[in-house]
């Protein structure tokens, strides 16, 4: 019995001791995208976990008895991508409706569903996620974020938010009796209560405080207003006061106005979004992260065979006002709403990016270099010396064609390879 336990902590041992060893690579691709460029016949020296130095190949100088050189023909180096709109907590609504995600499936369940997906992040090449509410999963967030960062599951560094914020009777799940509470997909507070709710939040853990700005809980069920612009301004000030950002979940224009006048650095979706509304964003420095692939996946699920029948009305006006958003030059995050569509292919959003009519190589800066700066991760993004070594490999030319992105040949993250 001692000698299997014996050999039970040297295994664990083993497996910690390798997935956070110390190495030195040199990479070879046949180009390089530094989160703004691309540089044929580049190399980068890794060493420990950042980035030693990076340029023409033939000019870079290593030790060859310490270094693992890997020479990676036909493809594409870039630094890892940053997935701006992920609910690891949440799978396919067409394989489980949001509800009894929310009311049937317990937290042990969802959290080990959660694993999986954050490996199948991972191994999709995107080495980072803002991860922006667990939908009734508490604060679980965190317990996964510390599982990764302590190796004991494979997964990206996560920016979580917790349990986001929503207005008392907004939010659902709904249709239920009046008589009876229903556990709800985020935390109800209102007026000076946000100072507490916000708190207690970034006391659990929250690197991000995520608002509901606006929701369906209109007469008819259409989406209105939630808080007022003093409310999310209350909301701004308190995570201010530690360091954090305030994004809002904003589809309809009073909605989006509001969250821009209250100080929210991020506007998750925009549908509602106006020639007026992404001027001002433009102008107070609010970031739009569009998740146009949820809302395929949504039509989708609702009936909409693509390709075949007519686009729905909902993405007829996401075309016009992703293009709205561009021509008024609103910053624009990559982040695809993962969790209504399946984790692992979160490329969907860049492919869709590219298809809605985003040149590709802004779309690769989009996932990397802007996500980066966006989300306030000064050291990824770019492919630079002291930058953290999260870089993903891909098979071809990705700025001519987005969709080599799903190509993965390795992963990288923090100097460790996951995926080879």
């Amino acid at each position: 019995m001692r000698s299997n336990f014996l050999l039970s902590i040297f295994f664990l041992s083993f497996l910690a001791n390798n997935l956070f060893a110390q190495k030195t690579y040199l990479l070879r691709p046949d180009r390089i995208f530094d989160g703004q460029e691309i540089h044929e016949n580049w190399a980068v020296l890794i060493k420990n976990e950042k980035i030693s130095s990076v340029g023409p190949a033939a000019e870079l100088t290593f030790d060859s008895q310490n270094t693992e050189v890997i020479d990676l023909k036909g493809c594409t180096l870039l630094p890892g991508f940053i997935e701006g709109h992920s609910h690891l907590f949440l799978h396919p609504y067409n394989e489980t409706p949001w509800d009894d995600q929310v009311l049937k499936e317990s937290r042990s369940y969802r959290t080990a569903r959660a694993t999986s997906h954050a490996k199948k992040t991972l191994m999709a090449g995107f080495t980072t996620v803002r991860d922006l509410g667990t939908e009734g999963a508490e604060y679980d967030d965190f317990g996964l974020k510390q599982a990764i960062n302590q190796g004991i599951i494979p997964g990206p560094r996560m920016i979580i938010a917790t349990k986001a914020l929503i207005a008392s009777g907004s939010y659902g799940p709904k249709g239920f009796s009046a008589d009876i509470n229903i556990p709800q997909g985020a935390e109800e507070a209102d007026g000076q209560d946000l100072i507490k709710a916000v708190r207690s939040q970034i006391g659990k853990g929250a690197d991000v405080i995520k608002i509901y700005a606006d929701y369906r809980w209109g007469v008819n069920g259409e989406t209105r207003p939630t808080f007022s612009v003093d409310e999310i301004k209350l909301i701004v000030e308190t995570a201010k006061s530690s360091g954090r950002p305030v994004v809002a979940h904003a589809s309809s224009e009073e909605g989006m106005k509001r969250a821009i006048l209250g100080g929210v650095e991020t506007i998750e979706h925009g549908d509602g979004g106006t020639t007026e509304i992404f001027k001002m964003m433009r102008e107070h420095g609010v970031a739009l992260c569009p998740t146009i692939a949820a809302g395929d996946a949504t039509s989708q699920y609702r009936g909409w065979k693509k390709g075949t029948d007519p686009e729905p009305e909902k993405i007829k006006n996401k075309r016009i006002t992703f293009k709205s958003a561009m021509d008024a030059r609103v910053t624009i995050c990559t982040g695809g709403d993962v969790g209504v569509f399946s984790h692992g292919d979160n490329a969907r959003e860049l492919e869709m990016m590219a298809e809605y009519g985003m040149k590709p190589i802004d779309v690769l800066r989009s996932a990397t270099s802007v996500n980066a700066k966006v989300f306030h991760q000064d050291n990824l993004g770019q492919i630079k010396p002291g930058f953290l070594a999260d870089l993903v490999v891909v098979e071809g030319k990705p700025e001519v064609n987005i969709s080599v992105i799903r190509s993965v040949k390795l992963v990288m993250k923090n100097g460790v390879i996951f995926k080879d």
